[in-house]
């Protein structure tokens, strides 16, 4: 193909070999984002165009074969990102049992941080006002929606939406104007009435899709202090619908009283991340912190998509960085974004079964990563992935690398407060003591003390009361969360 001739299957970000209903769901998704009647941005419609020209090509099965004769070779190498995978062992043993093994993998943008663009905003902050919300939290949370008003950029947009067991929007989603009448409504905010999730969410959404946008970070920041009952599932549903547009959902608690599994999940759906606020007086540094990270976005959306292989198991998915999680094992997983100065790492847990070791070289994982950068408005080719182990007899003397190993041992930390809270739920409370003590132990040996004495605490609490204290598990949980993020001081 002449160096000049458009290459059609990187404009519609679709493989080769992709199949007509590929070519067909990423024309219409493109063409969603770049219609001309929803976008007036410089270039856009020429880029819309070449879209439609691709698609008029690849679409008909005679004109696609003749284009596909004029293509050179396929070179599978991304100009936008490129990724590495590390495992835990360099091969797999012929054993008559399941084994592990562990596979970090790692996702970067190709260009220099000081060339990537700063990305415009779309944000809409959902703020819980019910009356459990008055005092220090609520003056808090004006303050902070006031102080992130006023470092709006000309280019961002930004809306407020306040809930409790009703919706009401405090500023419509439209590029900032006259800042100190929105400060004013922000200040009027009052509390009253309960905590119904699912209105708030509703209408942040609605506000966000009015100026959706690929250029943009388009993301919902949820706050609240307390649990939902009985629209968890039209919560989870929203944030699937928020999914598919490309639309980011972000959630941080308050104290004890919010429910962080719900979070966990309803911000894992988006590819976002929960976050815990222990005391009103970390809601602004917490808050600002989520807002800068947002503005430093490289790409918003990193999807895996992948076929199971027979006697292989994806049994474990944790997000390392940019922001700690666990990530739900789906068909498509939304692995989370790229930051400009923070690539994206995640750990893989597989468990192989005995009799997946049959040939010499086993397949463990066989997709694509689907990549969604704002700066780029037009579709990124995705990445073949196809990453396999050998078999041996025996195991091989070289050791796990240093990086993954180190990955491990952090991650081992919070799986311990994984074990211990699924114990406890169960009624199996002497056990989950054991699990805390064993995670206090491990705490002691890296220099951590504080959260060791915090785990021994909580341990106590579980075989003496049958019961965590107030904060008890988020305190553990969100601690060993955070020491995935900056590791843990050696002894």
């Amino acid at each position: 193909m002449p160096s000049n001739s458009p290459d059609y299957y990187a404009i519609l970000g679709v493989f080769r070999d992709a199949s007509q209903e590929e070519i067909k769901r990423s024309y219409f998704e493109a063409a969603q984002r770049l219609h001309p009647d929803k976008n007036i941005a410089a270039g856009e419609t020429e880029l819309f165009l070449e879209i439609q020209q691709a698609y008029e090509v690849l679409s008909n099965p005679r004109r696609r074969n003749l284009y596909d004769a004029t293509l050179p070779p396929e070179i599978n190498a991304n100009s936008v990102v490129k990724h590495e995978a590390l495992f835990s062992r360099p091969n797999l043993v012929r054993l008559g049992e399941p084994q592990l093994i562990y596979m970090l993998l790692e996702v970067s943008p190709r260009e220099e941080k000081e060339s990537l663009p700063s990305p415009p905003l779309n944000i809409c902050l959902v703020l819980d006002r019910s009356t459990s919300m008055q005092g220090d939290k609520m003056d808090m949370v004006k303050a902070t929606a006031i102080q992130l008003l006023r470092s709006l950029r000309a280019e961002d947009v930004f809306s407020v939406v306040a809930f409790s067991d009703y919706a009401e929007v405090i500023i419509p989603a439209a590029f900032s104007s006259d800042k100190k009448k929105q400060e004013g409504r922000i200040q009027m905010m009052q509390t009253s009435g309960a905590t119904e999730i699912y209105n708030g969410l509703k209408a942040g959404l609605q506000e966000v899709r009015r100026t959706v946008d690929p250029s943009r970070v388009n993301h919902i920041i949820l706050l609240t202090d307390g649990q939902t009952y009985g629209d968890e599932q039209a919560c989870l549903d929203l944030a699937e619908e928020a999914a598919a547009q490309n639309i980011g959902i972000s959630g941080m608690g308050i104290g004890n009283e919010w429910n962080d599994i719900f979070l966990d999940a309803l911000a894992s759906k988006t590819g976002g991340s929960s976050a815990y606020i222990s005391k009103p007086k970390d809601i602004q540094r917490l808050l600002v912190d989520k807002f800068n990270a947002l503005i430093s976005t490289y790409a918003d959306d990193v999807v895996l998509e992948f076929q199971e292989q027979e006697y292989v198991k994806i049994n474990y998915v944790f997000r390392l960085q940019p922001d700690g999680s666990a990530i739900a094992v789906e068909p498509k997983i939304r692995l989370g974004p790229i930051l400009r100065e923070t690539s994206l790492q995640v750990l893989f847990e597989f468990v192989v079964d005995p009799s997946a070791l049959v040939e010499d070289v086993l397949t463990l994982l066989n997709g694509s990563l689907k990549i969604s950068i704002t700066a780029r408005p037009t579709p990124i080719p995705p990445i073949r992935l196809n990453f396999m182990r050998e078999v041996h007899s025996n195991p091989s003397p070289e050791p796990p690398p240093a990086r993954i190993l180190s990955a491990l041992s952090r991650l081992t930390l919070y799986r311990m407060q994984e074990r211990a809270r699924a114990a406890a739920d169960a009624g199996q409370f002497d056990a989950a003591a054991r699990h805390l003590q064993n995670l206090a132990t491990h705490l002691l040996s890296k220099g951590e003390h504080t959260l060791a004495k915090t785990a021994l605490f909580e341990a106590d609490n579980l075989e003496k009361m049958h019961a965590w204290s107030a904060s008890g598990n988020k305190d553990v949980k969100y601690s060993t969360r955070a020491l995935l993020l900056g590791g843990v001081k050696e002894k």
